[in-house]
């Protein structure tokens, strides 16, 4: 009896002590066997960093704006993503306002912040296993180039519920006052490719058409008694914003609609494929610590592993496959450069078909499923999550009738996108046929 009581007191602690937790909390990133903090980091900027440091590049010093444009190019991030936010809500918020607001670029794996006058260079890359890793780069030309890396200070925001739990990115919708103060007792709103068009970007400057649909950026609260009510009017279907902010400081003059809609969804998905690289290490983890507790064999995966590793899954599947998508109610069209530029990127099939493909009349993507699935923090998810993940979208393409959540593929959108898998991912579908 004494014995079983031990190994019961035993799998409690381990339990504790590996990272299980409820739902909605935040993951134990920061032990093992993830270190979060400590764990060596093989993102891109930490790459560039490396040839940096062996001199194999130099970034150049632009007088206006720093070292932004050197490191977008080294990074291969398009000016044409450059998006402006005018919300307080970045750290250097006292540089921040209507009339200087933050710059916002990104390509797949790395995201800019540049603010006028600012101090740094923020810089949020994404590492295959450890999710989202922040840096910010002096912007004084006499110190040594050096992206320092942050030690948690990030997490505060970047670390919760709205990033599901993990090291991620965050796209808040906030009902700003007329300097940029977000008056958060009215409520933000996190927004991904679900969310309502009426609930995005309060707080930022929006360029291009989106006929009849209303959203909250480019304008404010008049009334802080009233602070809900906001001209949605006044902010739509902008075309410049030459009548809200001067934008000659800027790389370009466009804070593209499209391009907030690519980073809404591709913020969200990047945290589902962290969320599912940390819960798979932490259930191995946890399994490899209770089979030498008790002397089961190695490679012995318990039920609450299955269970953990399916439920990552699934939410991974469901999000990556566009379920819930908020429907257009009218077409929608940017102003840069950008909706081409993002679809020249990525592979095509043998028919020319891509999923960078967009459709903008009714969706976001002609054939919905995340063009994410080509970065290398899919491609390295653990074998039993990729196992399961790859095993869900056959399933779901291949269904006669499509299972609850699905509802929105067509058969040809099935078809489509699984043709699409098959010819340009042989490695991850080869099991499929």
């Amino acid at each position: 009896m004494r014995h079983l009581v031990t190994r019961l007191l035993l799998t409690i602690a381990l339990v504790a002590a590996c990272g299980v937790r409820s739902t909605n909390a935040q993951l134990d990133f920061e032990g093992e066997p993830i270190n979060y903090l400590d764990a060596p980091s093989s993102d891109p900027v930490a790459q560039l960093q490396k040839k940096i440091d062996s001199g194999q590049l130099k970034l150049k010093y632009d007088e206006r704006h720093g070292y932004l444009p050197a490191v977008l190019d080294a990074l291969e991030i398009p000016y044409s993503s450059q998006m402006l936010v005018f919300s307080q809500t970045s750290f250097q918020l006292r540089k921040i306002s209507r009339q200087r607001p933050r710059a916002v670029y990104f390509n797949d794996d790395v995201y800019i912040g540049w603010v006028q006058g600012g101090d740094v260079v923020e810089v949020s890359s994404m590492d295959p296993k450890l999710g989202a890793v922040f840096y910010t780069l002096s912007q004084d030309k006499e110190r040594k180039v050096k992206f320092l890396r942050d030690r948690g200070q990030c997490l505060t925001c970047h670390a919760s519920s709205r990033t599901q739990g993990v090291p991620g990115q965050l796209v808040r919708s906030v009902f700003p006052d007329a300097s940029g103060r977000p008056m958060l007792g009215s409520g933000t709103f996190t927004t991904d490719h679900t969310s309502p068009f009426s609930e995005r970007w309060g707080g930022w400057f929006v360029t291009g058409s989106h006929g009849s649909m209303r959203h909250m950026g480019n304008v404010y609260v008049a009334d802080k008694l009233d602070s809900q009510n906001i001209d949605r009017e006044k902010g739509a279907n902008v075309q410049k914003l030459d009548r809200f902010v001067d934008t000659s400081p800027y790389l370009v003059p466009t804070s593209d609609l499209v391009a907030l809609m690519v980073l809404e969804h591709q913020s969200q998905m990047h945290n589902f494929i962290t969320l599912a690289h940390m819960e798979t290490r932490l259930a191995q983890h946890y399994d490899a610590i209770m089979n030498k507790a008790l002397d089961r064999e190695p490679d012995f995966q318990s039920d609450s592993t299955k269970r953990r590793i399916k439920a990552v899954s699934d939410k991974l599947v469901r999000y990556m496959l566009f379920s819930e998508e908020f429907p257009l109610e009218s077409p929608v069209k940017g102003v840069s450069s950008f909706t081409q530029d993002f679809m020249q990127r990525g592979p095509r099939d043998s028919r020319g078909r891509s999923l960078r493909d967009f459709d903008l009349q009714h969706r976001l993507f002609k054939y919905p499923c995340s063009y994410l699935i080509y970065s290398k923090a899919f491609q390295t998810l653990p074998k039993p999550v990729m196992k399961q993940v790859m095993k869900s979208l056959d399933e779901i393409l291949t269904a006669e009738t499509p299972p609850d959540g699905f509802a929105h593929l067509s058969p040809a959108d099935r078809k489509n996108i699984r043709e699409i898998l098959v010819d340009t991912l042989p490695q991850l579908t080869a099991d499929w046929n």
